[in-house]
């Protein structure tokens, strides 16, 4: 619990939690509960670049993108369901303190300000457009996904998802003492998603992907063709990713799979992996749910690196893990450049009966 000591300290301290996928938003929701202190307010992602402000507030060129409208509107009416305070593009005077959901678009008046990067969840394969955009110094949205996000070194503070992607994104460009292994919330207690009313069980299991929906190339009847033959005449379950085309991602399945396959776009992804006896995913984070839980998965990812990044299982203390990397960072006395090598990272212990109740899920 925190202490009257500490209110009286933040109770001045603005923070801002840059937003985008629904699943960043939430994240950043679970970050700003556990900062109760501070004055926390959140902002779509953002750029100060006049020519992708055009792009943005003009046009639909980057619709498909965190940065847009779509994806900002999504992502306010989550906040005003929850009564949180928006303020878009930060114009509620400054800020002490900024928390990234991607570091491809670091606006030039945040850059003063202290910054942290959490991540998000699976990061975008690092393609031969990744290396010539790092080569040539290009900016790294360029390259039209997230093979860069973390590894930008633009922010003084990185909340990675475990050691494997800490060196990922160090061995990318990010100083590696920079970057605390944290976990992050929504992948960290993956345990507790057996236990669920679910009513289906013992199925192939098909997480699909928005790429067509993001401005990225897919053959979606070769993809289900595919996990037909991998299902062997079993059942089998389709999850949509809930940005989607509903209406062509269903007539696809009803044309190339099994006439009782199970399509969902809504409900518990997570619930509906611990039950299946089998997962097939594209560029999905839900990967690592079945992973932890001991699935049998395919991905288009190699599963070797999947397996040495997959989040650490932490009974669900990421997000107070870094809350508490955020109160320790504005609290911190010298210049923020010195953070990064006087700070001594300590993880959230959880009362023990809480952890035992945690080990019986």
């Amino acid at each position: 619990m925190r202490s009257y000591y500490d209110y009286l300290m933040g109770i001045h301290r603005k923070i801002l939690f840059l937003t985008g996928s629904p699943n960043q938003t939430s994240q950043m929701m679970q970050i700003a509960a556990a900062l109760p202190e501070y004055d926390c307010r959140f902002s779509q992602v953002f750029t100060d670049a006049p020519l992708l402000r055009f792009l943005t507030e003009h046009t639909n060129l980057v619709d498909k993108t965190i940065i847009a409208k779509p994806f900002r509107q999504k992502a306010e009416a989550l906040l005003r369901q929850e009564g949180k305070r928006i303020d878009y593009r930060a114009l509620d005077g400054i800020y002490d303190l900024v928390v990234f959901c991607s570091d491809l678009i670091v606006p030039h008046r945040m850059r003063k300000t202290r910054t942290l990067w959490v991540q998000e969840g699976m990061i975008d394969k690092y393609t031969v457009l990744s290396r010539l955009v790092q080569k040539l110094n290009l900016p790294p949205h360029l390259c039209f996904n997230t093979s860069l996000n973390g590894s930008t070194n633009a922010c003084d503070v990185y909340c990675a998802a475990s050691e494997g992607y800490k060196n990922y994104i160090s061995g990318l460009g990010t100083e590696r003492d920079k970057i605390l292994v944290t976990g992050i919330p929504n992948y960290d207690h993956v345990a507790q998603y057996r236990d669920n009313d679910f009513p289906y069980r013992d199925y192939v299991m098909v997480a699909t992907t928005d790429m067509r929906e993001t401005a990225r190339v897919e053959n979606r009847p070769r993809f289900i063709r595919e996990t037909v033959a991998i299902a062997q005449g079993r059942p089998m379950l389709f999850k949509l990713h809930p940005n989607e085309k509903k209406e062509r991602a269903i007539k696809e399945i009803r044309k190339y799979a099994p006439a009782d396959a199970l399509i969902f776009q809504e409900g518990n992804t997570h619930h509906m992996i611990a039950n299946c006896s089998e997962l097939i995913t594209q560029y999905s984070t839900v990967v690592y749910t079945g992973i932890a839980l001991g699935k049998k998965v395919h991905s288009w990812f190699d599963l070797d690196t999947l397996k040495r990044q997959v989040p650490i299982q932490n009974q669900g203390t990421s997000a107070l893990n870094i809350a508490q990397v955020c109160r320790d960072f504005l609290l911190f006395k010298g210049p923020k450049s010195d953070f990064k090598t006087q700070y001594s990272y300590h993880p959230v212990a959880l009362p023990q009966y809480e952890l035992a109740a945690a080990g019986n899920l």
